[in-house]
């Protein structure tokens, strides 16, 4: 096994090279600039879409004629439950220990340039899906890609890395390993215990199919990003005189070298770069096209509305969650302990309040457990495009059972298979998203027209007395 461990590992890093980043990067630049910078010229009005119900006066969508089978909001906490994953916790301790304080700013770049991306995919993923079997609301990269493209063999290539990487990559067995670790370090729980209570907690609710997903998620999301942004945010306030310093050291380091120090072996900028925009890019990930498989499930009235909702989630996953963990990690001083990963950022909140590990530990557990669900719905629906209804509940229960499996294996080549098909479904999702870039532009034309157009419903001012 070790050979084809090391050829899958190589394939991996090999996919993942600077071309793939540069690729995604820049597509996420094109939509920003054709979209005249959508995501910061809308992003306050899409949070009071995603979070507060009848925005303006409008009440959330119950049943348009464009269809669907969820909110916005738990498409987005459906989203949301697959992108939070163990890589807000030990992604961003990765590239802080690697790449140091400057791997931050660029991680954060591509938080900002990735909400344009998100939000093209949702506008394409919306505007293409269709009614499937059942009258379940379908949607995703394979949808566009055939029926906005023509490319109907791009979309089973697509749909067959989507199902890959659920069910035996970073959507199922890598995470249930994670939570399996930590429960083993933290509380001494043994593995086999921890396998059996998430393969029973998976399989119950995939029963549910995407309404309970959607249910589940959007009681278990907030919930569990509150509780990690509650300990990040008393880290920063017990430390808040170290912030200023943490600030300066993150945009230095961004553009020169940073020095040795403690155990921290020093990093370039070219390092700092390329660990910022992979964990970046990792993180949300934008341009994967993952995500809008569930916005496309969402029911809204217009696809730039589910848009604009979908990519907060960018914003909530790489710009807030992330980088509270990273200042975090700076204002403690922990970045240059020499740990890494997960036990780094553990040991940050337990240096400043009791307890602290155990919030990074239990979130860890909830944040891969989440992701579990999310990446079960993606893998689903790649598999009825492939193969149709009948082999959905085989694979609920398969996926359940793997779940608890990758409790027990070494995680490690599991890494490597799903970083190489989360690049290979990133090709075909890029190639649509620069293709189709005109699609999405006039959309949102025509619904900032309706926009500017529509009463405010505000009432009619008062005559002077």
């Amino acid at each position: 096994m070790e050979p084809i461990e090391k050829w899958i590992q190589a394939a991996a890093d090999l996919l993942w090279g600077w071309p793939l980043m540069a690729l995604l990067a820049g597509t996420g630049l094109w939509l920003t600039l054709l979209l005249r910078g959508v995501q910061f010229r809308r992003l306050l009005p899409a949070l009071a879409m995603a979070f507060l119900p009848g925005r303006e006066g409008r009440p959330r969508a119950a049943a348009p004629p464009g269809g669907g089978d969820i909110s916005n909001f738990q498409a987005l906490m459906t989203a949301l439950s697959a992108t939070v994953g163990t890589g807000n916790i030990a992604g961003v301790a990765t590239a802080v220990a690697a790449g140091g304080p400057g791997s931050l700013f660029w991680l954060f770049c591509m938080g900002l340039v990735g909400m344009a991306t998100k939000y093209a995919e949702a506008v394409l993923a919306v505007e293409y899906r269709v009614q499937g079997a059942g009258g379940a609301t379908r949607g995703g990269p394979m949808y566009y890609l055939e029926r906005g493209l023509g490319w109907k063999w791009a979309g089973r290539l697509f749909a067959f890395f989507t199902a890959t990487a659920a069910l035996l990559g970073i959507g199922n067995m890598v995470q249930s390993n994670s939570i399996a670790e930590a429960c083993e370090a933290s509380l001494g729980t043994p593995r086999w215990i921890v396998g059996v209570v998430v393969a029973v907690a998976t399989l119950a609710v995939l029963a549910g199919g995407v309404k309970s997903i959607g249910k589940v998620a959007a009681v278990l999301v907030p919930g569990m990003i509150l509780l990690y942004l509650g300990g990040a945010i008393l880290v920063l306030v017990l430390r808040a005189d170290a912030i200023p310093a943490a600030l300066r050291a993150i945009l230095d380091g961004a553009f020169s070298p940073t020095a040795a120090t403690g155990a921290f072996a020093g990093a370039g900028v070219r390092e700092a770069m390329r660990m910022g925009i992979a964990r970046g890019l990792f993180s949300n990930e934008a341009g994967l096209g993952s995500a809008p498989i569930a916005a496309a499930a969402a029911r809204t009235n217009h696809p730039v509305e589910q848009a604009l909702v979908s990519m907060t989630q960018t914003f909530i996953d790489t710009c807030l969650i992330c980088m509270l963990t990273g200042l975090a990690l700076l204002v403690t001083g922990a970045w240059i302990s020499g740990a890494t990963g997960a036990p780094l950022t553990a040991a940050a909140f337990a240096s400043v309040f009791p307890g602290g590990g155990y919030v990074v530990t239990f979130s860890l557990v909830l944040f891969a457990w989440s992701t579990i669900l999310g990446w079960a719905y993606y893998g689903e629906t790649a598999l009825e495009y492939l193969a149709g209804t009948k082999v959905i509940p085989a694979y609920r229960v398969l996926f359940g059972l793997v779940a608890g499996a990758g409790t027990l294996l070494q995680a490690g080549a599991v890494w490597a298979l799903g970083d190489a098909c989360n690049a290979l479904m990133a090709l075909p999702n890029l190639a649509a998203l620069l293709l189709l870039s005109p699609v999405v532009a006039r959309l949102t034309r025509e619904w900032e027209a309706k926009e500017r157009e529509r009463p405010t419903d505000l009432p009619p001012p008062r005559p002077a007395a």
